[in-house]
């Protein structure tokens, strides 16, 4: 015998499936015992329900990843290091702490972003005008290495950017939020607190 899950104990719905409420509350459970459990916000507040749309947003993009990873047949063991995708740690910040927060912990997160972006890259032309613009805080490397050292650098920032969008798009097509657990930064929803 199925049991049905009702739409109260539903966050959110990916390609049409559900993401129950309690996966969330698990979520929760497992972040406010964690390392960062001093950090987090009373659980009742405002900033505690952020927190839940938060985790929202993350779980729906493990749905989204392990998706494309099943329709690309990739595995854990295609994915690289989280430094390879994000050298340094501002890099991480590139991509919004939800996604962030994905590929740290998500292997087949990382392989999807390797196969997402693998085609990336970026013109001769913009690693010639950075060079020119940068050059001085380049240090003393030759120009040869110095080119090297920018197109990874830029290039690196398009996969991250290009992954992102990739990311937006099938949150946009694919993800409905239930009342509750919209994105935390929409300013429809009554805990947002970014006003301009």
């Amino acid at each position: 015998m199925t049991t049905r899950t009702t739409a109260a104990e539903v966050a959110a719905w990916v390609d049409g499936r559900p993401v129950a409420v309690a996966e969330v509350d698990e979520a929760e459970r497992v972040l406010r015992t964690g390392r960062a459990a001093s950090a987090l916000p009373a659980p009742e507040t405002s900033e505690g329900r952020q927190v839940r749309r938060w985790l929202v947003q993350v779980l729906t993009a493990e749905r989204l990843v392990a998706a494309e990873a099943h329709r690309r047949r990739l595995a854990d063991d295609d994915a690289p290091a989280v430094t390879d995708l994000a050298p340094e740690r501002h890099h991480l910040l590139e991509l919004g702490s939800a996604t962030a927060a994905l590929l740290a912990r998500n292997a087949l997160a990382r392989a999807v972003f390797a196969a997402v972006t693998a085609e990336v890259d970026v013109p001769e032309a913009e690693v010639t005008a950075y060079q020119a613009r940068n050059g001085d805080v380049l240090g003393p490397a030759p120009a040869d290495r110095a080119r090297e050292r920018i197109g990874a650098l830029l290039r690196g920032a398009a996969r991250r950017r290009a992954f992102v969008e990739w990311l937006d798009r099938a949150r946009a097509t694919r993800v409905r939020l239930a009342p509750g657990y919209e994105h935390p930064g929409d300013p429809r929803q009554p805990d947002n607190t970014h006003r301009h």
